[in-house]
């Protein structure tokens, strides 16, 4: 018999239709697949000779639970270089991908019971994380007509006398939106004066294409003081598979998330650590070469999609994804292989585009909003024209 918070536990979206895309693929049936939470760039060679080397020299044994102490002072001088933000290295924990350090957070914040406020759209993983210790993640709505910026207001009107987490994520997964300053302000000051921790995953922050990064900790050090900052080497540096996220943060949180992971998985990946302190230290020339080429695929795309009957979309401000709403598809008619289905939700568009145009996307409703679908383009320019022109095929279709 499973455990009971199974019974809630939703699987990931994202590597649900991945997986979808690429078994179609072991079939022989041509799939584009937008589902991919990953650039499409390889690794830099520096960073894959940096593991080579660290192989060679012996660095495969188990480290220090937190990270290495190079790849920590790494950590710290990245903070100070692009945030402005003073870390100690006791101040910091590397885990096995920011996913991880985001459930190190969990568990050592959160009891039963207790709200952790998480703007909406989300990324799928934050209310999924709260369940499975007893959390209960509670959703704030963010608007579309804003680009999905950060509402201060909403986030004051949801606390309670049980919250005490706020997630934080810009630019944001799915929906490209980047914070803006006088939003975050205003949410640290909410912080501050009801005593919450705030989580700023800041995961794509190299991939900010419109104004500067903010990270919410650099707002004052009351602000930092309650701030957990996190950060991964996956998107910057194209190194999704060596799993290599980190944090900065409170002495006391960071102590109590190191004792969590010493009692789950020890430390991150040996090699994987090196390969990390060349990526945080060395030129960061290929980070803005690949920020470039995300920025002029997200006009590509964004443009095909609002040409798309039935189909708006936003122009996002970072990462590399566009987060259409297809709601104007609603209520038409998809006659199906085998049945008609007549379109009420992202997980029927999605479905439709799947079978009618072999184009894979992400329904929206995992992410919070059930009127979107997520698309990465972090693909190359022929198969983001493809798919939309697939896609328009197939829309045009419908009854």
């Amino acid at each position: 018999m499973l455990a009971e918070r199974l019974k809630t536990l939703a699987p990931s979206s994202t590597l649900a239709v991945q997986a979808k895309a690429k078994a179609l693929r072991a079939q022989g049936v041509d799939v584009i697949s937008f589902g991919a939470g990953e650039p499409d760039f390889d690794t830099p060679e520096r960073i894959k000779a940096a593991a080579v080397e660290a192989m060679r020299r012996g660095q495969t044994k188990y480290t220090e639970v937190g990270g290495i102490a190079e790849l920590r002072a790494a950590v710290c001088a990245k903070f100070k270089r692009d945030q402005g933000l003073d870390y100690a290295p006791d101040e910091v924990l590397v885990s096995c991908g920011a996913k991880h350090t985001l459930y190190n957070m969990v568990v050592a914040l959160l009891n039963p019971g207790d709200e952790m406020l998480v703007p909406s759209p989300f990324w799928v993983s934050y209310p999924e994380q709260a369940r499975l210790v007893g959390g209960v993640p509670v959703p704030v709505e963010t608007q579309e007509r804003t680009g999905f910026d950060l509402d201060p207001d909403r986030v004051r009107a949801a606390v309670t006398p049980r919250t005490r987490v706020i997630i934080l994520n810009s630019p944001n997964n799915p929906t490209g939106a980047v914070f803006s300053r006088e939003a975050l302000a205003a949410v640290a000051r909410l912080a501050v004066e009801r005593d919450l921790t705030l989580v700023s995953d800041e995961c794509y922050e190299a991939l900010t294409f419109e104004g500067r990064h903010v990270s919410v900790a650099s707002l004052g050090p009351e602000v930092k003081a309650r701030t957990l900052v996190i950060n991964t080497c996956s998107k910057a540096y194209a190194m999704t598979g060596w799993r290599i996220g980190y944090c900065g943060g409170p002495r006391a949180l960071v102590r109590a998330m190191t004792d969590v992971q010493s009692q789950v998985t020890s430390n991150p990946t040996s090699i994987a650590q090196w390969a990390a302190v060349e990526a945080l230290s060395g030129p960061q020339d290929e980070v803005a070469k690949m920020a470039g080429e995300f920025d002029r695929r997200r006009h590509l795309i964004v443009g095909g999609l609002n040409a798309l009957p039935g189909v708006a979309c936003v122009m996002p401000k970072g990462a590399f994804y566009a987060f259409a709403n297809v709601s104007g598809l609603f209520g038409r008619t998809w006659k199906g292989r085998e049945t008609t289905t007549r379109l009420a939700g992202s997980l029927d568009v999605a479905a439709f585009l799947l079978e009618e145009a072999r184009v894979a996307v992400v329904p929206g409703l995992d992410f919070g909003s059930d009127a979107h679908v997520r698309l990465s383009y972090a693909t190359s320019d022929a198969l983001i024209r493809e798919g939309l022109a697939r896609m328009d095929a197939a829309i045009r279709k419908l009854l």
